[in-house]
């Protein structure tokens, strides 16, 4: 029985987004088992800084990668680039995505007739970026990036990063909200159309972790919890936002061998959000 990470050793795995708080965490979870690192992130410098600092944490091999997720075109030229130093990809992280204040209501309930601040006032352009971001930033590196797992006798995953969104819209954010139930649809559809070519298409949904994405919902300048901040906390049984590093064991587990039968689903990573109904 294999009961151990070890089949993740020397494997080409691709982080999309992995210069990010949450990706940053992914990244140093893979390198502890050995993988092969492809961080791919917008910001080159930031990741090209990661890279090397797993080099020399972890001695495994490991790239920084400039791509735009939402270009094919940047995503083909990262592609070739992983290729040449490292090989054919084997393990898709896709944790690109974020929130921008442009499709943000201001108000979580529209309790007046003042349109200003609410959903009828949302930035359609903040809309779109979103909602590409999220969810055609999951499906064209699965599209490019994915390729390489066709046609091969080792095991494929492609492991997308849902949100707890997904299963209870939040307040103030339409669009991440509509867009993180998309990958889910979407991981079950991929895991589905690929299993004979036996790739596995999973997902997981962090609950709340505190990013560059939402501080500025869940924290004040001196570092407080804000009204929502607040009300996220007491409506999580476990009390408190996650740590980065408190989904690198579901990462792992879903891309690795150990889950070999496992396809088509979505973990929680949520200190218990998604059970808990408030009472």
């Amino acid at each position: 029985m294999n009961n151990t990470f070890a089949d993740l050793k020397n494997k080409v795995t691709v982080i999309t987004g992995g210069a990010g708080v949450l990706g940053n965490s992914i990244c140093n979870a893979f390198a502890s088992c050995g993988s092969k690192l492809a961080i791919v992130d917008l910001n080159l410098e930031n990741a090209e800084k990661l890279a090397n600092q797993l080099v020399s944490d972890y001695n495994i091999e490991a790239i920084g990668v400039s791509a735009n997720v939402l270009n094919k075109e940047s995503l083909k030229e990262a592609k070739t680039k992983i290729n040449n130093q490292l090989g054919a990809i084997e393990i898709l992280v896709n944790g690109a995505g974020g929130n921008h204040p442009k499709a943000t209501t201001s108000v979580e309930q529209m309790v007046s007739d003042e349109i200003e601040g609410s959903f009828f006032d949302l930035d359609i352009e903040g809309f779109d970026f979103v909602f590409d971001l999220n969810f055609k930033g999951t499906l064209l590196p699965s599209m490019i990036f994915g390729k390489d797992m066709i046609g091969k006798e080792n095991k494929g995953v492609i492991l997308n990063i849902s949100s707890m969104n997904a299963f209870k819209p939040l307040t103030k954010i339409p669009a991440y909200s509509a867009a993180k139930s998309s990958i889910n649809n979407f991981t079950e559809w991929l895991a589905t159309h690929l299993a004979p070519q036996n790739i596995r298409v999973n997902s997981l949904a962090p609950g709340f972790f505190i990013t560059d994405q939402n501080r500025f919902l869940v924290t004040n300048q001196d570092g407080s919890f804000t009204e929502r901040g607040q009300k996220i906390v007491n409506g999580t049984p476990m009390n408190k936002f996650g740590k980065p590093d408190d989904i690198q064991g579901t990462s792992l587990y879903l891309c690795s061998d150990i889950s070999s039968f496992v396809t088509g689903i979505c973990i929680p990573v949520d200190g218990g959000y998604n059970c808990f109904s408030g009472v």
